[in-house]
C-alpha cells in the first residue's frame, strides 16, 4: 500500500519565520537526497500528525506530492514538541531505486501463544529486539518482518542470521558480524522478597545505659538529691533552733550562781 505525502513549497526560512509557520498549522521541512538539491517545504500539521502514528509510515517508500509531481521518498527524521502533540519539523530523503538503503524495519512475532516452549513448558517470550536494521533495494523494502515462533522451545533463542528475511532483504554488516539474539524463551525467575526481621532484645547487666536512659537515670537522681537536700535542710531547720534553746538556758543558769557565789563568798572573807 503506497502512502501519499502531500507538500508544499515553502519561501520563508529561519526560526521566527518557522514559528509563525507553526502558529498557521503548518509544519517546516526539508527534501534531500538522489544527487539534487535540498529543497524547503511545508506540511498540513494536522495530516502529518496523523501519518506519523502510522506504523508503515516510518518504513515504507513514501510518495510524496509536491508542484504536481511525485517522487518517492523515505522519512528520516521528525522532531515533536516536549509535551505537545505538535511535529516541529520533518525531513525526508530522496530515494534512488538503483541504490540500497538502510532502514530500521519493526519486527512482528507471531505464534508466540502457541508455541512449545510456552503451551507445554511454561516459559514466556522475551523479545530482546522489537525492531531490526537491514539493507535492500527500494521496491524491497518491507513493511515489517514477520518472526514465526510457533516451533520455538524452551532454553531456545533465536538470532538474526536465524530469521527468515524477505528476498533481496539482509541485515546490515555489524548485525552479520555480531549475531546479536531477537527473541528467547524462558521460564521467568521468581522474585523472593524477604521480610525483615527485627533482632530480638536481650537485656544484660551492667550494659551502659542508652542516651535517653543516661537522661532518666539522671532526671530521676536529681528529683531524689532534690528530695534529700530539702529533707536534711528541714530537718536542720527543726533541730538547731531546739538545740539552741536548750544548751544555751541550761549553761546560763549553771554558770551564773556559780559565779555569782564566789563572788559574795569573796566579799565576806573580806568583811
Amino acid at each position: 500500500m503506497k502512502i501519499e505525502v502531500n507538500a508544499f513549497p515553502r519561501a520563508q526560512q529561519g526560526s521566527s519565520a518557522n514559528r509563525r509557520l507553526r502558529g498557521a498549522g503548518r509544519v517546516p521541512g526539508i527534501v534531500y537526497g538522489a544527487n539534487q538539491a535540498s529543497q524547503n517545504v511545508e506540511f498540513d500539521h494536522n495530516a502529518l500528525l496523523f501519518q506519523l502514528k502510522l506504523e508503515a509510515f516510518h518504513a515504507s517508500i513514501l510518495d510524496l506530492a509536491l508542484d504536481g509531481q511525485k517522487f518517492p521518498v523515505l522519512l528520516r527524521d521528525y522532531q515533536m514538541h516536549p509535551w505537545k502533540q505538535q511535529v516541529l519539523h520533518v525531513d525526508f530523503q530522496r530515494v534512488d531505486k538503483n541504490r540500497k538503503i538502510h532502514m530500521r524495519v519493526p519486527l512482528h512475532f507471531l505464534n508466540a501463544d502457541i508455541c512449545p516452549g510456552v503451551k507445554t513448558g511454561g516459559g514466556v517470550v522475551q523479545p530482546a529486539m522489537n525492531d531490526i536494521d537491514i539493507q535492500c533495494l527500494p521496491d524491497d523494502l518491507p513493511a515489517f518482518i514477520e518472526v514465526d515462533l510457533k516451533d520455538m522451545e524452551l532454553n531456545e533463542t533465536l538470532h538474526i542470521l536465524e530469521l527468515s528475511l524477505p528476498k533481496g532483504v539482509e541485515p546490515v554488516i555489524k548485525l552479520k558480524h555480531e549475531n546479536p539474539s531477537v527473541v528467547s524463551v524462558h521460564v521467568p525467575k521468581e522474585i523472593v522478597i524477604e521480610e525483615e526481621v527485627a533482632a530480638p532484645v536481650t537485656e544484660i547487666i551492667g550494659e551502659v545505659p542508652a542516651e535517653g536512659e543516661e537522661a532518666a537515670a539522671a532526671a530521676e537522681g536529681g528529683e531524689k538529691g532534690e528530695k534529700g537536700e530539702k529533707k536534711e535542710s528541714a530537718a536542720g531547720e527543726k533541730k538547731e533552733p531546739a538545740a539552741a534553746q536548750k544548751k544555751e538556758p541550761a549553761a546560763a543558769e549553771k554558770k551564773a550562781p556559780a559565779g555569782a557565789e564566789k563572788k559574795d563568798m569573796g566579799k565576806k572573807g573580806k568583811e
